[in-house]
């Protein structure tokens, strides 16, 4: 199958950059990640994703889903469920193992979907 790629530019911009704040994930009540070394990544006109490395997530929680998607400028998404005491939350969180080189920072981190879980960005 031949996928479409596209590279950002002044049409569909793309940053990434340190967030400069502590980004806590929570699930259920349940710590699911803190890190102070979240990357921002700003996509055009959506809201701000933070992607935490997969070192600073509680790998304790975390359940491969079957659940993959493509996006023509990042590459080939796969999904985790989180699982904590309180239950489990499908597709709550999504990796680029392999992100497409104007992405490449992305790569080692997960991004949670903030409608699964509480995503909370604190002034450092």
């Amino acid at each position: 199958m031949t996928r479409t790629v596209k590279i950002p530019g002044p049409d569909h911009p793309i940053t990434i950059a340190p967030a400069d704040r502590r980004v806590v994930v929570r699930a259920g009540g349940h710590v699911v990640a803190s890190t102070t070394r979240a990357l921002a990544l700003q996509e055009a006109d959506y809201p701000v994703v933070y992607y935490v490395p997969l070192a600073d997530v509680d790998p304790a929680v975390l359940a491969d889903s079957d659940t993959a998607t493509y996006c023509p400028y990042k590459g080939d998404a796969s999904y985790h469920d989180v699982v904590t005491a309180a239950g489990t939350v499908s597709d709550a969180a999504w990796t680029y193992r392999e992100p497409y080189e104007s992405v490449a920072p992305i790569a080692g981190h997960l991004a949670f979907y903030p409608d699964r879980v509480e995503i909370v960005a604190e002034e450092t």
